[in-house]
């Protein structure tokens, strides 16, 4: 009998991850109605307790779609417009001039030339010249700091502009969803991270997915493990983690299992309306945080390999977890795995991060996961 899923061959390149060096990792791979989850490796180092499939995780930046959704519902019942300037909506936050000429468009697909807030909310992380000039005090002196999203985006709107509103490539700076985040709480009266769960995670059916609001992950999880370039050896762990430092633009707790269910819905129409969803999907180069080009849409990014289909998506990390989601176009195939290591890639002499044989072994599990 026919497997799309190639199950054998998913086994073995999700062993060959944890193989290369990460602790534990998990998958949930669709196939049309045929479904393959997968783990390797431990969930805690110490006790060697080991992962399993439907593990909750924080997902990183995969919270942007989440916050994108709710933003086009509310263009869609006329609350808010994608090519009005934010300064109509929040003048206190993004003033004069500048609050004139950065619309909601360029805050979701970050063309809005407004800088990242995170170097000067972890002041120990700035990298100028290079990563190697940097050392992780700054993650330990905020575990339990509890920011307010308006003191991180004043950081963002006071440092120097990256570009030009409006103009490309653009600049990935999480100020902009936080942005976002107040956005939607003026134009709907109540808290993003309660709209966005209302709006789009209940109807979804994504019941072990949240936008948390104490430091801990709550059911089964794994441990997380922080290694910043060599710098933290062993890794340590940050499962247990203020999130407020990224808010709406990257704190969400979810499964594999729940991520593929959130994008197979957006795909298909179901959380926004197919002509939102061709706005989400009509992109724009932008410079993402690894210093990459890549092509970015409002809160959805696309993936090819070439001759091959697109896959629409997110990837994300935080403080020690990653995670990657990915959907092909027409929905029917789908991935999602996540990972308990972040930033294990030594840095070179000019502190550039080097080649790791888990970037290898991970790139090999996307490429089976979504192609075959």
């Amino acid at each position: 009998m026919r497997d799309p899923l190639n199950a054998a061959e998913l086994r073995a390149a999700l062993r060959n991850v944890q193989r290369a060096g990460v602790p534990g990792l998990f998958a949930e791979v669709r196939d049309g109605g045929q479904v393959w989850r997968g783990a390797a490796g431990v969930a805690d180092v110490t006790t060697g307790r080991p992962v399993t499939a439907d593990m909750r995780h924080r997902v990183g930046s995969i919270t942007k779609p989440f916050t994108a959704a709710a933003v086009l519902q509310q263009v869609e019942c006329g609350r808010i417009g994608l090519d009005v300037p934010i300064g109509r909506y929040l003048p206190e936050l993004v003033p004069k001039d500048r609050g004139e000429a950065i619309t909601v468009r360029m805050l979701l697909n970050h063309t809005s030339g407004l800088a990242e807030y995170l170097p000067y909310a972890y002041p120990s992380l700035k990298a100028p010249p290079a990563l190697a000039d940097t050392d992780p005090r700054s993650l330990d002196d905020n575990r339990f700091t509890r920011f307010h999203p308006t003191e991180l985006i004043g950081m963002g709107v006071s440092a120097p502009a990256v570009g030009a509103p409006g103009g490309t490539p653009g600049l990935y700076s999480n100020t902009n969803y936080l942005l976002l985040g107040e956005l939607l709480a003026r134009v709907t009266g109540e808290p993003a991270e309660r709209h966005i769960t209302r709006s789009v995670i209940e109807p979804a059916g994504l019941r072990d997915t949240e936008l948390p609001s104490d430091p801990h992950v709550h059911g089964p999880h794994s441990q997380i493990y922080e290694a910043w370039f060599g710098m933290i050896d062993p890794p340590r762990d940050y499962s247990v983690y203020d999130m407020s430092w990224v808010g709406v633009a990257g704190s969400l707790v979810s499964t594999v299992a729940d991520l593929n269910r959130f994008l197979r819905k957006l795909l298909a129409g179901e959380i926004v309306r197919p002509s939102s969803l061709e706005q989400m999907q009509r992109t724009v180069p932008v410079v993402s945080q690894e210093g990459r080009t890549i092509d970015y849409g409002l809160g959805l990014h696309p993936m090819e390999l070439p001759g091959q289909e697109t896959f629409w998506g997110h990837g994300g990390t935080v403080w020690g977890a990653g995670a990657l989601a990915m959907a092909r176009a027409d929905g029917r195939r789908q991935m999602a795995v996540a990972v308990n290591l972040q930033r294990w890639n030594g840095l070179g002499p000019s502190g550039e991060p080097l080649p790791h044989p888990i970037d290898d072994a991970l790139g090999a599990f996307h490429r089976v996961a979504m192609y075959g």
